[in-house]
């Protein structure tokens, strides 16, 4: 079998079923990183198991029943069809690579999927996590079951990894694409709300850049868009805990529009590349919710890119920009093969030459 090359994308993870048994698997491991919680495991670990784990997987899988679809969940669906259509992007442009998907927390496992891919011989690896910011509580611990996983190993592929694109232009472009599509109809509201997935304020201020990068992407989509500071506000959602989180929230923003005679307000979630439960039931739900119930006359929630070529061709072109230098195009072959034609042709004819001499 040939070497291979390959791009592993990453997700988050989600529970298997819509129910608490399986959102209990999926919380406890997924609070149990050391990353995810940044508090001493001998304290934090008697909270989760002894208080959280009895308390919130039943809640949660009542959110999750909401956005459930007959295909599983959300999450899971989008991914899985990102991997198959990024790969039928990548072969449209040339390029000769496998491309598989896992799950951080939950199945696919990212051990599973890369020692699937040993098998098929992939000697070049580039992994790409679905973040579009840095943080270490996301892409930062993708690398760290990555690496885990890679120090099994005798024999090590080359590895390249991304490590955010928030400035990506494609990505920049593929996102003003599809709010510009959804204003066709109605136009643009009166405050677009950045919506994205909140962190500790302590992350911070221990230098986690996720914060700046949040900042830095949505005001470079502001631009795209042509928005004034004034047409767009950027908040942070998804607060756990009584830490104080990164701010403004975004309920208590929502809230706050609607009393302020704000009629109509768009909100748009740039840090989630698809679709799921912080967006379907958080957002789309809660969060029409709190505004309405502050005064607000009409809400719409923009959904992710999920799907949509414009995502699909954005990660393309950032996936191409890593593969830079691998031997990983279809017609490298092919030219090789032309080469060595060429090349057989010239002995030939040097060889009669020389015997007609």
């Amino acid at each position: 079998m040939p070497p291979r090359t390959a791009v592993l994308v990453v997700q988050l993870g989600t529970p298997t079923q819509p129910e608490a048994g399986a959102v209990r698997r999926y919380l406890a491991e997924f609070l149990a990183d050391p990353r995810v919680v940044e508090i001493p495991r001998l304290l934090w670990l008697p909270i989760l198991h002894g208080i959280i784990l009895r308390v919130r997987p039943a809640r949660s899988a009542r959110k999750y029943a909401l956005v459930w679809t007959p295909d599983g969940s959300p999450l899971a669906v989008h991914t899985a069809a990102q991997a198959k259509l990024l790969r039928g992007a990548l072969g449209q442009r040339g390029q000769d690579v496998e491309v598989a998907y896992a799950m951080r927390y939950g199945e696919p496992s990212i051990a599973s999927v890369m020692r699937n891919l040993r098998e098929r011989n992939v000697t070049r690896l580039l992994v790409l996590p679905l973040y579009p910011q840095y943080s270490g509580a996301t892409s930062g611990t993708v690398f760290d079951a990555l690496f885990a996983e890679l120090a099994k190993w005798r024999n090590v592929p080359e590895l390249r990894t991304v490590r955010s694109f928030p400035r990506d232009e494609g990505w920049i472009e593929a996102l003003a694409h599809s709010i510009e599509t959804a204003w066709q109809t109605d136009g643009p509201p009166e405050r677009l709300v950045m919506s994205f997935h909140g962190m500790p304020r302590r992350t911070l201020q221990l230098g986690d850049p996720y914060y700046c990068e949040c900042q830095v992407g949505a005001r470079l989509l502001a631009q795209r868009l042509g928005l004034r500071e004034e047409d767009y506000v950027i908040t942070f959602q998804s607060r756990f805990g009584r830490a104080a989180w990164l701010e403004p929230y975004t309920a208590p923003t929502l809230a706050a529009l609607g009393k302020q005679g704000v009629r109509r307000v768009d909100v748009v979630c740039p840090g989630f590349v698809s679709d799921c439960l912080e967006t379907l039931e958080e957002i789309a739900i809660e969060g029409r919710q709190s505004f309405l119930d502050a005064g607000g006359k009409d809400f719409r929630y923009l959904p992710c890119l999920n799907q949509s070529s414009a995502l699909i061709e954005a990660l393309a072109g950032l996936v191409e920009q890593h593969l830079e230098g691998w031997p990983t195009r279809w017609r490298d072959d092919e030219e090789a093969a032309g080469e060595k034609r060429e090349l057989e042709a010239r002995r030939k004819r040097a060889k009669a030459l020389g015997a007609s001499g």
